[in-house]
């Protein structure tokens, strides 16, 4: 198995994924690249169908036929995983990388008590007997703010409320410490007060165990609150990636502007949000050009014939033939 040297905890090299179809195979991600260091939190951005969680799939190794990577390599630690097989990549999944998902119902077993399965996912990576993971199971349910843990550990998902069992789901991403957790849309399902709950307890989690996040979300707000860096996505391209801060600050991207715009103010009343007209394109009509150059007030006769390539300007990642640099 070759391992090379890298200060990056994950390296995704032009990484594009096709989904096979009996008229024409649909390119889903195009030539995507991006790095995670140790212990950052990357926001990935975008609306419904821009390929987020399908990018986190392929990562996890979870991408299921008839999806398949059709260019391309994913590097961890220094090694490649996109070519392992199925076993190696589960032991990977379990230990090194670990989901949380959107709805933790879906997550969680429904017949077997919290702490079984915090227990048997202890068990599987590391080696400790019964009572050493049910006191470790008890430590998680503690560190991700459960009261009565104890008692806790016995009951079955639905004895509990959907901000604890997604409290469950994070103490079962992190029971055997990983490098890497990917969250996809952790906190859509939960209440508002429980969503600020959770994500600062991701935000906590992740500063204390020097745990890398890949935060898949649709929602700006979010990624302004708790990341430290943001990849913004369109049709299945990064088309804005760099700090939080700058990218909040002075969008250049026409689209990132969109969604940045679209979040209510707190400091100025209006009759209407700002939103972006015209929807995602379908895999299977993708425009020529760049993607977004239908619903661009912004493009040009360059825009609908030609891809812009990715590259550095003023202090992000820019695939954008006419950036506009002026702050919101």
């Amino acid at each position: 198995m070759m391992i090379i040297p890298s200060s990056s905890l994950l390296e995704v090299k032009n990484l594009s994924i096709e989904f096979l179809h009996r008229k024409g195979n649909l390119q889903a991600i195009q030539e995507l690249s991006l790095t995670m260091q140790p212990g950052e939190i990357l926001g990935m951005v975008g609306e419904s169908g821009a390929g987020k969680s399908l990018t986190g799939s392929a990562i996890a190794g979870l991408l299921q036929s008839p999806g398949r990577i059709r260019q391309g390599e994913i590097w961890f630690n220094g090694q490649r995983i996109d070519n392992l097989n199925e076993e190696a990549r589960r032991l990977l999944r379990g230990k090194a990388i670990s989901c949380i998902f959107q709805d933790p119902l879906t997550s969680l077993n429904p017949v077997l008590t919290v702490g079984q399965q915090l227990i048997e996912t202890i068990r599987t990576h590391l080696p400790l007997s019964a009572s050493e993971a049910q006191t470790r199971a008890i430590a998680l349910l503690t560190e991700v703010g459960i009261n009565s843990p104890e008692q806790r550990i016995n009951q079955y998902p639905h004895q509990l409320s959907g901000g604890m069992r997604q409290r469950v789901v994070i103490a079962l991403a992190l029971c055997v410490d990983p490098q890497l957790v990917i969250a996809d849309e952790p906190t859509t399902a939960l209440d508002v007060s429980v969503q600020a709950q959770v994500l600062s307890l991701l935000r906590r989690l992740c500063e204390q165990h020097g745990t890398a996040v890949m935060l898949i979300t649709h929602d700006m707000g979010v990624v302004a609150e708790v990341c430290s860096r943001v990849a913004v996505m369109y049709a299945g391209r990064i088309v804005e990636t760099g700090p939080v801060a700058e990218v909040i600050r002075r969008p250049q991207h026409p689209y990132t502007r969109g969604l940045i715009s679209a979040i209510p103010s707190m400091r100025e009343r209006r009759e209407n949000l700002a939103q972006i007209d015209g929807a995602m394109p379908r895999l299977n009509a993708l425009p020529q050009g760049c993607a977004f150059h239908p619903r661009c007030p912004h493009a040009s006769h360059q825009c609908r014939e030609q891809q812009p390539v990715i590259h550095p300007h003023y202090g992000v990642q820019l695939a954008c033939f006419h950036p506009q640099e002026s702050p919101l």
